[in-house]
């Protein structure tokens, strides 16, 4: 049972440092850009999912109930309850993370015509400076791309 306590705590270990690394080039890197320029088409009113699951309430919880399952018994029946410690309060601090951090925001999908024709179009937080037939950029590519007003 000592094994199984070791490997969930190199396990806890692990994902706790993982949860700490950044991974490409647009986290911080010095990666380059794509950017398009064009007119605005239109914009509307949506929500976007916040990304904010990055698995910490998870790791508290799972400590704090390993700790926990620590001070009740003694040897095999000790073991099993800090498992179940770890378990149930990995599982309980996921979801007070969830719960209280992943919550949609109030977000615009903008419509962009490219000038060379390609319409794109990108969901982003609200920028209330950007306008119908207002020209812009479009700057990155995928869930990280933004839409900003030429100056």
């Amino acid at each position: 049972m000592k094994t199984i306590v070791s490997w969930l705590s190199i396990t806890l270990l692990g994902l706790a440092l993982g949860a700490c690394v950044a991974v490409g080039a647009s986290s911080g890197g010095g990666g380059e850009m794509e950017i398009r320029s064009g007119k605005i088409e239109q914009i509307t009113q949506t929500q976007m999912q916040t990304n904010h699951d990055s698995g910490v309430g998870a790791i508290l919880g799972g400590i704090g109930g390993l700790g926990l399952g620590s001070l009740i018994g003694h040897g095999t029946g000790r073991d099993v309850a800090m498992l179940a410690g770890a378990l149930a309060g990995a599982a309980g601090g996921n979801y007070a993370e969830k719960r209280k951090y992943d919550q949609p925001l109030d977000a615009q999908q903008i419509i962009v015509r490219t000038n060379s024709g390609v319409l794109v179009s990108v969901t982003q937080p609200i920028n209330p400076s950007l306008a119908k037939g207002m020209s812009v950029y479009v700057e990155g590519a995928g869930s990280e791309a933004r839409v900003v007003a030429q100056h």
